[in-house]
């Protein structure tokens, strides 16, 4: 399904009579099997009666179109509103499709105050989920004003226009009715701001890469038991992620610095990660990274991947030998926060436009900061408190949340093969 053609027209200062509420409107619809010329067939009806378009909107799905155009009543002297309608059906069943006239006054019914952009995916995307998303999104006030599928691979996405709901409550509510139905639900207030240039942050281990690095190095000191009994110790709250971070390195102490080429080697991107990045980056966002692993491989990763911002551990490495220490500034939960500010400040991006994503409660502080936080394939306590969740394996599902579609990003990627 797509939404083929939306468009308003501006007659100069004064009210023009399709804007007024008392004006007699209607509301001319078709249905039936598309072909290229019914949308300019229809208008060109119309046009024999001088009326003026009010709002028009087309939709197509398995090749069968929906044609609705909200026209003012005929003008033109000495034809009538019966004549408009013989007209139209005349020419619809010409073409084989059906038509429908609603007589009426005015434009649509005013929008609710309170507007969001609410994104729904699903892995499928069931009739159930659906009928229960929706109705949620009813039981708070709102109204679903218009609905289109974003992607269909490697999810289903699609997305509800809604008004008459505060954003704040419709995210609750459907974080809530979303874990209960196994889909994922993102929520994001509507206006000018969803357009504008971003700044996207990304934690790294098992999110942007499908790797802790830090197991990746303890493979080759031999020490991977060891690294994953601190780890457990840290998940448990009996070490902080400072005390855990040091007690770890220390175990890589006299590994050959040539080991790092190896580890970049052996890092896995997650699937879609790419994908991602370079839409982000045709779009104009800036985007960075922030983790608690190593700059060894976090500097690699911005060259290969062309981020404009990344900040990491750095591993201490003395007579090509790893002495067990890090050194510079700890980049753990609070300090990734710090980071998502200053990456912000230096973008020139105000913060309510960052995008943060992250899976571990050490990226808690910094998907809260952000005015969008995306918990991707995160702990339960990460997902409670993240603005919303991705829980596919997908890393560009992101970009759904953000009003992307599949298409554009198909499209655009050939474009760039072509040349």
């Amino acid at each position: 399904m797509r939404l083929a053609v939306t468009f308003a027209g501006y007659g100069g200062e004064t009210m023009s009579a399709s804007q007024n509420s008392d004006v007699r409107t209607l509301l001319v619809k078709i249905f039936g099997k598309d072909r290229p010329g019914i949308t300019a067939g229809l208008f060109d009806t119309l046009a024999a009666y001088s009326v003026d378009v009010v709002d028009i909107e087309q939709v197509v799905s398995r090749g069968r179109l929906v044609l609705c155009a909200l026209v003012t009543a005929p003008t033109v002297a000495g034809a009538d509103e019966g004549e408009l309608r013989a007209t139209v059906h005349s020419w619809a069943d010409s073409l084989k499709l059906q038509a429908e006239i609603i007589s009426g006054t005015g434009d649509n019914r005013p929008r609710g105050i309170g507007r969001s952009h609410v994104t729904v995916l699903g892995h499928p995307l069931t009739a159930e989920a659906t009928a229960a998303i929706t109705a949620r999104i009813t039981s708070l006030g709102g109204n679903i004003d218009r609905m289109f599928r974003l992607a269909k691979y490697p999810v289903t996405a699609v997305e509800f226009a809604v008004s008459g709901a505060e954003t704040e409550a419709l995210r609750t509510a459907l974080a809530t009715e979303s874990a209960e139905v196994g889909v994922d639900v993102a929520v994001v207030s509507a206006g000018l701001h969803r357009r504008a240039q971003r700044l996207v942050v990304m934690d790294v281990d098992s999110t942007l890469i499908q790797d802790e690095v830090i197991e990746l190095f303890a493979a080759h000191a031999g020490c991977e038991d060891e690294v994953a009994k601190i780890t457990a110790a840290a998940m448990r709250g009996e070490l902080d992620f400072e005390q855990s971070l040091h007690a770890r390195v220390a175990l890589l102490e006299g590994l050959d610095a040539s080991v790092v080429d190896k580890v970049r080697s052996e890092v896995r991107m997650t699937p879609g990660a790419r994908t991602l990045i370079r839409t982000l980056k045709r779009l104009g966002f800036q985007v960075g990274v922030v983790s608690g692993g190593f700059t060894q491989v976090t500097d690699d990763l911005m060259e290969r991947l062309g981020l404009d911002f990344a900040s990491a551990n750095t591993l201490e490495i003395v007579d090509g030998k790893l002495t067990g220490r890090v050194t510079g500034e700890i980049v753990d939960r609070a300090g990734k926060a710090r980071l998502l500010r200053r990456f912000a400040a230096e973008a020139g991006v105000p913060l309510a436009q960052t995008v943060a994503i992250g899976d571990g409660a050490n990226d808690l502080d910094m998907l809260n900061a952000a005015g969008l936080g995306v918990a991707f394939n995160a702990k339960p306590v990460v997902r409670e408190a993240a603005h919303t969740a991705v829980n596919v394996p997908f890393l560009d599902t992101v970009l759904y949340l953000l009003g992307i579609t599949r298409e554009e990003v198909e499209a655009a990627d050939g474009a760039d093969a072509e040349h």
